[in-house]
């Protein structure tokens, strides 16, 4: 049994360095950025960390998905933290390297929209997203603070 307990420790220590579990934390540090008017070069990371809830700033690892002026941040139908925080106040703010963008996120209910959305997904990411259904998942388009 305690060998089991130490696998399991080094696999989450090991994943945890290589940044593909979405592990949460605390406020973004970095330097606040003017929005692009293009998402790609931004886009190409492909892990970004997005904060929500500023009265306790919560942040988590996510995939990104951008192209022009479009952004997006996908929960498929997992009503994960962010998500409710996302539902009770639409301000966030993302960053990328040491670029911090202050943000609105908009949740996508168009399925053209979200359609396109996956096309570029399956793109970058070598597959779709586990489900397309708009009205369970939880896409999010990241737009300029008015």
């Amino acid at each position: 049994m305690p060998y089991r307990s130490l696998a399991l420790i080094a696999v989450l220590a090991l994943a945890g360095c290589s940044g593909n579990l979405p592990f949460s934390s605390g406020a973004l540090t970095g330097t606040t950025t003017p929005v692009p008017q293009d998402w790609s070069e931004v886009a190409s990371a492909d892990i970004v960390q997005l904060e929500t809830n500023a009265e306790d700033p919560y942040s988590v690892n996510l995939w990104v998905i951008g192209f022009g002026s479009k952004l997006y941040v996908h929960a498929g139908a997992n009503r994960a933290t962010w998500v409710e925080h996302i539902e009770d106040n639409h301000n966030v703010r993302l960053q990328v390297q040491d670029a911090v963008f202050e943000l609105r996120a908009i949740r996508v209910v168009d399925v053209e929209e979200f359609q396109l959305f996956s096309d570029i997904y399956e793109t970058k990411y070598g597959n779709r997203p586990r489900n397309e259904d708009v009205a369970e998942a939880y896409l999010f388009r990241l737009e300029a603070r008015s």
